[in-house]
């Protein structure tokens, strides 16, 4: 069994349709076209009002993203350069060197000790571009961001993305504030689907090796994947997987939360006759009877450990573990996620030794 997730194709062409295909169900048979779900529907902000993500890691500042700076106004510590923006950025803030290297006129934005700053690291890869229930892996994920970001967020809090595909790493700037959530949100859904067996190879342990070598200012992490490797068959939970070590290394300056994205038909392998079953991410495809009781129980058994290998190199690395199903109500399962990760973040979120680090 490969060690991506698989999708199901009919062994011909003229078998019968479904009475009710969604864009997610056709995701099964082909590459998706676009989103399976709309920027309004990703993170109600209405069940997530109550909610606050308990923050127990000392970030940089004093308690940073709990108490208020001593000053007014939006900080003067000197944070990332981007690029400016007529009508709305001071040009007093301009970064005249950066703009005299890349010639493109950029500012240079300030931060204030009370700000958190969080980054949330979405996996784009084929192996997330599908899913048999309401939505794609890809979008739950990208809902699980969104949720996420409204529960992080607190006046003057800032919130940035960073998208991984075969190729590398989009990243997409921090900013505070609802609007500026909402934009990087409308960006990651408006981001081209990637193709099935890219050339890349970039795979997660890069992805995460990026977020390390980018962001040094500490923060809270939120690491989204399905965390599937390609070529990677190993199920025991005693062999780490290559992005345990770079996730050890995120977790010595930020506290991270890992969000694993899963469908339904990786837990309980469906019964639909003889079906090829083929890797998004690789050539493997092969042919196979579910209706084999056999079969299915062997599949069943080895996705059980290759998911306890991921549950168990999470725990290793002292991050959260918060599983999303696209057949489940997402913001439910965070819900209940962060209620419990106030009383257990204080122990899983402790800091790392160097030497289990590097």
């Amino acid at each position: 069994m490969a060690s991506s997730a698989p999708q199901f194709l009919p062994p011909q062409p003229g078998a019968q349709a479904p009475s009710r295909q969604s864009a997610a169900v056709l995701s099964v048979v082909r590459e998706p076209g676009g989103p399976t779900l709309s920027l309004r529907h990703l993170a109600p902000e209405a069940a997530l009002r109550r909610l606050e993500l308990t923050i127990v890691r000392r970030l940089d500042g004093y308690l940073q993203g709990d108490h208020l700076g001593l000053m007014p106004g939006p900080g003067s510590d000197l944070n990332d350069a981007r690029q400016y923006v007529p009508g709305q950025d001071d040009v007093r803030r301009m970064d005249w060197a950066v703009t005299a290297r890349t010639t493109v006129p950029h500012v240079r934005d300030t931060i204030a000790d009370r700000e958190l700053e969080v980054w949330a690291l979405l996996d784009a890869t084929p192996s997330m571009n599908w899913g048999t229930g309401a939505v794609t892996k890809r979008d739950l994920g990208i809902a699980a961001v969104a949720t996420f970001g409204f529960v992080s967020q607190k006046m003057g809090d800032r919130f940035g993305g960073m998208m991984l595909h075969g190729d590398g790493v989009t990243r997409m700037p921090a900013r505070s504030g609802r609007n500026a959530l909402y934009a990087l949100l409308r960006k990651m859904l408006e981001d081209p689907i990637e193709t099935d067996r890219p050339k890349g190879e970039y795979d997660l342990a890069e992805g995460i090796e990026a977020m390390v070598r980018t962001q040094q200012r500490r923060g809270l992490r939120v690491v989204v994947s399905d965390f599937l490797t390609a070529g990677d068959s190993e199920i025991s939970h005693t062999r780490p997987p290559a992005w345990e070590r770079p996730l050890r290394r995120l977790g010595v300056r930020n506290q991270v939360i890992c969000v694993e994205v899963i469908d339904a038909a990786e837990v309980e392998f469906p019964n639909l006759g003889e079906v090829l079953v083929r890797d998004p991410e690789s050539d493997f495809s092969r042919f196979i009877n579910t209706g084999d009781a056999r079969a299915r129980r062997a599949v069943d058994a080895a996705t059980r450990a290759q998911r306890e290998r991921t549950a168990a190199a999470i725990r290793r690395a002292g991050a959260g573990h918060v599983v999303l199903r696209t057949d489940r109500d997402w913001v439910s399962d965070i819900a209940r996620f962060v209620l419990t990760y106030r009383r257990t973040a204080a122990v899983i979120s402790q800091p790392q030794r160097a030497g289990g680090a590097t």
